[in-house]
């Protein structure tokens, strides 16, 4: 119960829109990973949902962050995925990641063969992971603003 209220806590920081599009990201992810752990981050840059089947941030397949203007899903082992639809973008030696504009993007077949395609590499990991289960891994108590400028000089206004 701890989680869903921290979590709930976490995403508050953010816009209407952008907390709805993390926690719609999380729901779809969730259906992915049955099975392993949801690690979550709430760091200086971003809130971070992980998905890995252990509890090693290391380890994670991939993430979602939110950002205070838009969402963005990061692939850990993105550089060697096939992506015949140039979804993907990043130069790295391993990550590669998607900004979630539109919203509805996350849905896309292409995204979803991606996200299939990252996860079989932990199959058998995934498999042996217990029921999805989420940590709260780290809580940076220096934090960037989670809203844009204009959304929080509204917000300020409105409480007056």
């Amino acid at each position: 119960m701890a989680n869903i209220r921290s979590i709930t806590r976490f995403l508050s920081k953010y816009s209407p829109e952008i907390a709805a599009q993390l926690q719609d990201a999380r729901q779809r992810l969730a259906k992915h990973f049955p099975r392993g752990f949801e690690l979550v981050y709430d760091n200086y840059n971003a809130l971070v949902f992980a998905y890995s089947p252990t509890e090693r941030g290391g380890d994670a397949i991939l993430s979602v962050a939110g950002y205070p203007k838009w969402v963005t899903l990061f692939f850990a082992q993105g550089a060697s995925l096939e992506d015949p639809a140039k979804i993907l973008t990043g130069s790295g030696p391993r990550f590669r990641s998607i900004r979630l504009q539109p919203a509805d993007l996350l849905r896309r077949a292409d995204v979803q063969k991606l996200i299939r395609a990252a996860k079989a590499a932990a199959s058998s990991e995934l498999k042996a992971a217990p029921p999805l289960t989420t940590i709260i891994n780290a809580v940076s108590t220096k934090q960037r603003a989670r809203k844009p400028a204009a959304a929080r000089t509204r917000s300020r206004r409105a409480a007056r």
